[in-house]
């Protein structure tokens, strides 16, 4: 059987025109995020850093999930989903010896591609302010880490200088990242159209790039429309599921609390819930060994 890191790779390779067909990859943090995700239609899921931050611990992205935190969530993923899992594993938990457990840890469990950033430790959200990144030689050496501790998880390099150092510096690590090896390339928050393009036309037809299209972000480009017409791979929606319960669940839970019901409330109910987690097939599963 063909690998989810094999099918992936397939998946952004460039097409007979040189072009590649965009990804779009919702974000998830549990198991039945991402089975929605999967049902909704979509290709790939993200697994969000942030989301999961905010999901298992109720605070923001600022560094605080484990790498044992995030390992328990990619194996309940893949094991309920069939489509390619995109990880975000921050900063690799550490030096480059850590990256390395981690990818191996993450590879293991399941994941098709592994997102490595070069932030400084604590790191933060990508499109919050106060960034820093470590020496360009350290994450050139972590990158390397990774693809020698991979077997076929695709590698993808994070670059958040372009807030930091500038876009030229943000365009020299992408470009020494890629030299490295990545197999996919990430220039994290370009604030203008302009520079949205200049990472495209350096780096799309020779590597699969991927942008973050972050409700209330700082980046310029808001479609996917325009990332496949600019040449980008893969467009991540990390926060999205997150961004619409936090919209409507202080409206159920007022509801609930000056009506003392949810009688009225524009929700599915239970047996509807069981039939998307898919309870007939796993009883009919279980009446097999009966």
């Amino acid at each position: 059987m063909t690998s989810v890191a094999q099918r992936l790779r397939e998946r952004l390779a460039a097409g007979p025109d040189g072009r590649r067909r965009l990804l779009a990859a919702p974000g998830c943090y549990d198991g039945f995020s991402a089975l929605l995700i999967e049902q909704a239609g979509f290709e790939a899921a993200f697994l969000s850093g942030a989301a999961l931050s905010l999901a298992r611990l109720g605070r923001p992205d600022v560094g605080l999930v484990g790498v044992g935190e995030l390992a328990d969530a990619v194996r309940a993923i893949c094991d309920r989903v069939e489509i390619p899992l995109i990880v975000d594993i921050d900063t690799g938990f550490g030096n480059a010896l850590n990256t390395q457990r981690t990818v191996k840890v993450l590879e293991r469990a399941g994941a098709a591609a592994v997102q490595l950033e070069d932030q400084t430790f604590p790191k933060r959200c990508g499109h919050m302010r106060g960034k820093g990144v470590i020496p360009l030689p350290e994450m050139v050496g972590k990158v390397r880490a990774a693809l020698d501790a991979r077997s076929e998880t695709l590698i993808v390099a994070r670059t958040d200088a372009l807030g930091v150092e500038g876009a030229e510096s943000a365009m020299d690590r992408a470009e020494a990242y890629l030299e490295a090896g990545a197999d996919i390339v990430f220039v994290e928050g370009p604030r203008t159209l302009k520079e949205t393009k200049a990472v495209a036309e350096r780096f799309a037809a020779r590597v699969p790039l991927v942008h973050n299209l972050v409700e209330g972000g700082i980046t310029a480009v808001r479609t996917g429309a325009e990332l496949q017409d600019l040449g980008f791979a893969i467009a991540l929606h990390p926060m999205l599921l997150l961004h619409g319960l936090t919209r409507y669940a202080p409206e159920w839970l007022a509801a609930l609390r000056a009506e003392g019901t949810t009688d009225g409330l524009d929700i599915l109910d239970l047996p509807r819930l069981n039939a998307v987690a898919g309870l007939d097939a796993l009883l009919a599963d279980a009446a097999t060994f009966a």
